[in-house]
């Protein structure tokens, strides 16, 4: 008996011994690490909204080929374990995604970054109408170093972006505020009908809107409201009878204005400071003088006397700085962030007694306080400086911008831009012509300019064109050289701007 034990214990150790021979060798067999193919994957991915991204790795393994599981990642969730990765971008945001790559032997990792951009970040902006006052946005993407990508998006932005909201007739403006973009429609002449839109200014989708109908005489024209603005704040909207409106643009109300009761030129003087304060001037067509908003205060109006009154500027009108003078144009020549820091913002006005143009160039703020006689005293850097004497080729409505850098006027009239240095003892009639754009028949409606004063976008039309005839050119503000040319883009614009970030 003991025999027979002893040889099952013998049978038994020879069968441990080969198992443990068994998996020893199946251990000293080499890995099958997973490898990525390193062009089959970035580490970060930039698409727009709405796009589609598809992300397919090539893999290889070093040993034997085994089975594969994947796992798609974003923000740690599980997205997916297909083979490939398949992502539209419906939210923007920046998300931090990982591919996971699992066989019997181990796991590879590799983490990337897929950012949602806004098809619409920053860049030149268009509202334009047609014929028939059908209404058009459109939309060129910027770069980060200032210059233009080239190409303007297709079909009209507000459509393609809010399929369900029609876009009212007759756009007539467009400003940004608080990250939207406030678009004015004066609606089809026949109706009693204006509308405002809320677009978000990365997605130009509408948040809200604003419908007036309870002032029929309500046609606007121009909105004066700054970049940022506040909660129970109403800000001027100019109607194209001179009349004002003012509009609390955080609560969408539109009412009769309280402040400014007069009749207006259309032309209107505007400046925010980087602490947000903010200056609205208007000409006052019955006064035949200046007058300004500060942070909603006032009107104030343009004297030899500190925040002299409207009542007062009637009832007295030797204080009435510009009394007896023809409105023509005001403008404020723009400050770069730089200069921003360091000068204070201009107005110069343009007048005329007669047949004789005058400019005066005055502290945006028309007062100052003089320490030594401790009177407030009018800024006044051009005083009644004669600008010509005949008629001057820039009106009321002539499309213009202004600049510190090169002291220069740009403005443009048919298919000509003039420029005109507003500092000199030069006469604007006397202005040279800087460059010209489109046919002979061409028409400037529109002006804009970059924030470091170096390019001036010039949208225009072509009458004899059917369809989309608005064009945009791009010229070097100093020399008026041909930068870019865009062609065929919109309808015929209303209003150009560079849309910030």
């Amino acid at each position: 008996m003991k025999k027979i034990k002893y040889i099952s214990l013998l049978l038994f150790l020879a069968i441990c011994a080969s198992c443990i021979n068994d998996e020893s060798h199946e251990s000293n067999l080499p890995i099958s690490e997973i490898i990525i193919e390193a062009s089959s994957i970035q580490e970060v991915y930039n698409i727009e909204k709405n796009d589609n991204l598809t992300i397919s790795p090539v893999i290889s393994q070093t040993n034997k080929n085994k089975d594969v599981t994947y796992t798609w990642e974003i923000n740690q969730e599980v997205y997916s374990h297909d083979k490939q990765f398949i992502y539209s971008g419906d939210v923007l945001g920046s998300y931090k995604c990982r591919l996971i790559l699992a066989n019997e032997d181990g796991k590879t990792f590799f983490p990337f970054i897929v950012n949602v951009n806004s098809p619409y970040e920053e860049g030149i902006t268009i509202v334009s109408k047609d014929s028939e006052g059908n209404s058009m946005l459109s939309f060129m993407l910027g770069n980060p170093d200032g210059t233009d990508s080239g190409i303007f998006k297709e079909g009209d932005c507000f459509s393609v972006n809010n399929t369900d909201i029609p876009f009212a007739s007759n756009v007539s403006d467009i400003i940004q505020t608080n990250e939207n973009l406030i678009i004015a429609c004066r609606g089809k002449e026949e109706e009693a009908t204006s509308t405002l839109y809320y677009l978000n200014d990365k997605t130009f989708v509408v948040e809200n809107m604003v419908t007036v109908s309870e002032y029929p005489d309500f046609r606007p024209t121009r909105m004066a409201v700054p970049e940022m603005n506040s909660v129970g704040t109403a800000y001027p909207i100019l109607s194209d009878d001179g009349k004002i409106y003012e509009f609390s643009t955080l609560e969408g109300v539109v009412t009769e204005a309280r402040k400014l009761q007069s009749n207006y030129s259309q032309s209107y003087g505007y400046y925010q400071e980087i602490t947000g304060y903010y200056y609205l001037i208007f000409w006052d067509k019955v006064v035949n003088g200046l007058c300004e908003l500060y942070n909603g205060y006032g009107p104030y109006y343009c004297s030899n006397k500190y925040h002299l009154s409207r009542q007062e500027c009637i009832d007295s009108t030797q204080y009435n700085y510009f009394y007896g003078r023809e409105f023509v144009n005001m403008f404020v020549p723009r400050l770069t962030s730089a200069q921003a820091s360091t000068e204070s913002a201009q107005i110069v006005v343009l007048t005329k007694s007669g047949f004789i143009n005058q400019k005066t160039i005055l502290d945006i703020g028309f007062w100052q306080y003089n320490y030594e006689t401790a009177q407030n005293v009018l800024i006044d850097n051009g005083g009644s400086t004669m600008s010509g004497i005949g008629t001057s080729r820039f009106t009321e409505g002539t499309p213009h911008v202004a600049n510190r850098t090169y002291y220069s006027l740009l403005f443009g009239v048919e298919n000509d831009i003039y420029r005109w240095n507003y500092t000199s003892s030069e006469w604007i009639i006397n202005a040279k012509i800087l460059t010209s754009v489109g046919s002979d028949k061409a028409i400037i409606t529109s002006m804009e300019i970059s924030a470091d004063h170096t390019r001036t976008y010039i949208a225009y039309y072509e009458p004899d064109e059917e369809g989309l005839n608005g064009h945009v050119a791009v010229i070097n503000t100093d020399t008026g050289e041909l930068l870019a040319q865009y062609d065929n883009i919109c309808y015929r614009p209303v209003k150009i701007m560079y849309k910030k970030k």
